[in-house]
């Protein structure tokens, strides 16, 4: 299931299989469609053109639209969307953050307004197993909790102690689902999630009790939400020493390519992050020089890509002027092309990563990168 090949200080490089595509290789970038498709007019025939290897979508929205039961009947989420690799769904737990309006937590469960129609939806560790099931896709995250920063320590330690006994909770339903005889993907694996808000005493404690279930991976949850990123490395440097080696380890909605350079450095093998896409929607595009702005006015005339450095598909074919000039006409095609752009450089940093690793040369990486590509050209 998963292998560590190689490691350079906490850095590691390895191999991870499922039940649907080839073998992964870690560190991996995991492509968000939240809902079945990446926004932005990109589709998964696209994600193999940029070189992703996970897509990753959401429980929760799904589960309204267009309903697990719909997907389940249409085959499964694989089916659904036409890809045939790994898929990771999120449980539906971060949405206890984002939707803090609408919804109210007790302890067999989170109880919500949908945010479309206000209608009463009720979600708890065994809901969510079971609509992670009906979609069948290979790795459900358990249901959790994920505080929002600034909480208090009370508040945060009550909240751990709940999501560790969801946890528990989603152990057991998931491997009674996975035992039925009519479920989509009896491979499904399980990841349980550590959080704590930023408090090292809570995420310590929390992980060493969550990896005494033995899941098939663990995830550091509830980090970029907020915290300055030197917190966030505080907290996984107090977190990396207590996850199973054997486990993959997964930081969730991280990040920035520097955020991702840097959690690597620190034994963190997944990553899933909206910024890409929603960056890209919004004319920002990351490149190995720094990032551009294309709404600029210097690229009013500029013929030349992205960058030249670049072999995505929209660099290989299309202007900065192009590009820039589809943005202010308002052109779907504009959000279509940036991030169609962005997907493949995310991809291509974890492959350079995976690269330098296997050289032996993470260390001249990231100290020639991790600062670089937060600057702007």
């Amino acid at each position: 299931m998963f292998e560590v090949i190689k490691t350079q200080g906490r850095a590691r490089r390895g191999r991870f299989s499922c039940a649907h595509g080839g073998e992964v290789q870690t560190p991996v970038f995991m492509n968000v469609g939240t809902q079945a498709a990446i926004k932005g007019g990109v589709s998964a025939h696209d994600l193999r053109e940029v070189g992703c290897q996970i897509e990753l979508s959401n429980t929760y929205h799904l589960h309204l639209r267009p309903g697990d039961h719909v997907v389940r009947q249409m085959g499964g989420l694989h089916r659904f969307m036409d890809w045939d690799g790994p898929i990771l769904t999120d449980s539906g737990g971060f949405q206890v953050f984002s939707l803090a309006s609408l919804r109210k937590i007790k302890e067999d469960g989170v109880y919500f307004a949908s945010h479309i129609d206000g209608h009463k939806i009720f979600m708890g560790p065994e809901e969510s197993m079971q609509i992670q099931s009906n979609l069948g896709s290979d790795i459900a995250m358990a249901f959790d909790e994920c505080v929002e920063n600034p909480a208090t320590y009370e508040y945060a330690k009550a909240s751990c102690e709940r999501t560790l006994r969801w946890l528990e909770r989603c152990k057991v339903e998931h491997d009674r689902l996975n035992r039925l005889s009519d479920t989509i993907n009896p491979g499904q694996m399980l990841f349980g999630i550590n959080q704590g808000a930023t408090f090292s005493d809570l995420r310590i404690w929390h992980m060493r009790e969550i990896a005494k279930l033995n899941c098939d991976g663990y995830a550091i949850g509830g980090l970029a939400v907020g915290e300055p990123a030197d917190v966030m490395y505080q907290i996984i440097d107090a977190v990396e020493p207590e996850m199973p080696k054997e486990k993959p380890r997964y930081l969730m909605g991280v990040g920035t390519p520097t955020n991702i350079i840097e959690a690597v450095a620190r034994g963190v093998d997944f990553f899933d992050c909206v910024m890409p896409s929603r960056n890209g929607r919004h004319g920002k595009l990351f490149t190995w020089e720094g990032t551009v702005n294309i709404l600029n006015q210097k690229y009013e005339t500029d013929s030349s890509p992205i960058s030249e450095s670049c072999n995505c598909p929209v660099c290989r074919s299309f202007s900065k002027a192009y590009l820039r000039h589809l943005f202010k006409a308002d052109e779907v095609l504009a959000l279509r092309l940036a991030v169609l752009h962005n997907l493949f450089f995310y991809n291509e940093l974890m492959s350079e990563i995976r690269g330098a690793l296997d050289e032996g040369t993470f260390d001249s990486f990231r100290a020639r990168y991790s600062e670089k590509l937060e600057q702007r050209v």
